[in-house]
Parts: structure tokens; C-alpha cells; sequence
């Protein structure tokens, strides 16, 4: 059983690559994916996403805003509201990204703290995006939320010296499908160094497609490659990365409840 800890099924093609919701999980399920966290971006957009979800009890939410977002509703009342719900298991996807957007990092910032303060009242984890901030968000983790927030860093392309701050902190580090990638040999070299017990599988869907699949869209199904190639840089069978990363996600996202 597999999870793929990190999706937005509300951008995936309904048009032409899939039939509905239902069609994705099958495809998930036919792979060994038995679970998903589907995502929020905006809360503009979470309530759709809920509804999308609704029908099936594999699939979990989280709600929130991503930095790259900003021009976004920034609401932390509303963001409060929906994290309170007991559909939501985490605050996210939130944090900073100084790659794409290093014009507006204040603003960033402010939204992040927002977050933190918003799982600190909820007690729920973090899911945080983090591209060219490694300092930042580690500092304001500290200053805002340490030793009273948990999460994850998602689809992780940091270093290990980041990725041990954050796992002291109490953090799990997620693993895309960009670690398949001919260019990621820092990323495969930081995976086989990292604890399996703080390791989770997404596939970013639909972003990141993993080898063999680079050039189509991605899907929760994927998540099986990622999670073979990861096994193998870990040593490990798949059966046993898949039974530890499913064990990592309920543990970390503890108000989800797998399904049989």
C-alpha cells in the first residue's frame, strides 16, 4: 500500500487523460496507490476541491495558500475555519519559494507566519514549499512554530544540511518524482542519507511527471514509480519502503484514517 502524500486532483485533465475523480483513484489503486492528500493552492479554490473529493474516503485534504500565490485571498479568519474542519489534516501547502518570486519575500513571509500560527491553533502539520529559502524557512519555523508545529517538506530539492535541520525539528522530508531525474544527483545522494522513518512519496500531480513518464502529465499512479526508485537508492525492497512511508504519513498526518 503506497500514499501519494501530495496531489492537486482539482488540475488534473478531466478532459482528455482522465474520466473523473473515480478514474484517478483506479489507477492509483491498480498501482498499489490506496491513498492521496489532494491539496489546496488558494483558498478560493478549496471549497471546489472539497466537493470534488467528497465521495471518497481515501482521499484526505489539506488548505491553504502557496507562496507563489500571494495575490491571493489572504484571509487567515477563513484559512482558520477551513483547517478546522475534520476533512482537513494539515495547513498547507504554504511557505516560501525565492526562485520564481523573489520580489515580494516580505509578503511571503507574512503568509507563512499566518500558517504557522493556524497549525498551532489546529494541531495539525505543515505541508511547506520551500525553493531557494532554505535560511528563511528554517528561521521562521524556529522563531514561529518550534517544538509546537510538525510537517513536511514537499517535494524536497534542498540539502541534507536542511533536511537534518528540519527532521530535528521534527519535520519529514517528501520525495517527487524529480529525484528520478538525469539532473538530480544531489537529490539521490541526500535521499540515501536520510532516515527511512522521516521519508514520504508524493507526486505533485499533476507536475513532475517521474521517469518513465517525463513529457505527460502526472497522476497519483505514478507515486509507484517514485517510490520503486526510491526503495532501490534506499536499499530496500518496494514492499518495505511502501509499508514505512504509509506508516510515516498516518503517523504525521494522525487525524487521517486509512481505509481498507
Amino acid at each position: 500500500m503506497l500514499v501519494d502524500s501530495h496531489c492537486h486532483l482539482d488540475k488534473l485533465d478531466y478532459e482528455n487523460k482522465h474520466l473523473n475523480v473515480a478514474d484517478v483513484i483506479a489507477k492509483a489503486k491498480q498501482r498499489g496507490v490506496s491513498h492521496m492528500l489532494a491539496v489546496a493552492v488558494e483558498l478560493g479554490e478549496f471549497e471546489a476541491l472539497e466537493s470534488l473529493v467528497a465521495p471518497f474516503d481515501n482521499v484526505f485534504l489539506s488548505c491553504g495558500i502557496h507562496p507563489l500565490h500571494q495575490n491571493s485571498d489572504q484571509d487567515e479568519a477563513k484559512l482558520l475555519r477551513y483547517c478546522q474542519q475534520d476533512n482537513v489534516v494539515a495547513v498547507g501547502e504554504t511557505g516560501l519559494d525565492y526562485f520564481y518570486s523573489p520580489d515580494d519575500k516580505a509578503q511571503q513571509q507574512a503568509c507563512f507566519r499566518r500558517h504557522i500560527r493556524v497549525a498551532r491553533k489546529v494541531n495539525k502539520p505543515l505541508i511547506i514549499h520551500t525553493r531557494d529559502a532554505r535560511e528563511d524557512t528554517l528561521a521562521i519555523l524556529q522563531q514561529e512554530g518550534e517544538g509546537q508545529v510538525t510537517g513536511v517538506l514537499h517535494c524536497f530539492t534542498e540539502s541534507l544540511a536542511m533536511a537534518k535541520a528540519a527532521i530535528e525539528m521534527g519535520f519529514y522530508v517528501s520525495i517527487s518524482g524529480i529525484v528520478t531525474f538525469k539532473t538530480a544527483n544531489e537529490l539521490r545522494e541526500v535521499v540515501q542519507a536520510l532516515p527511512l522513518d522521516r521519508l514520504l512519496v508524493e507526486t505533485d500531480s499533476p507536475y513532475l511527471a517521474p521517469v518513465p513518464y517525463r513529457g505527460e502529465q502526472n497522476q497519483p499512479a505514478h507515486t509507484r514509480a517514485v517510490a520503486e526508485f526510491v526503495a532501490q537508492l534506499k536499499g530496500v525492497t518496494l514492499d518495505e519502503l511502501a509499508q514505512q512511508t504509509t506508516a510515516n504519513f498516518f503517523r504525521l498526518f494522525n487525524t487521517a484514517a486509512p481505509v481498507e
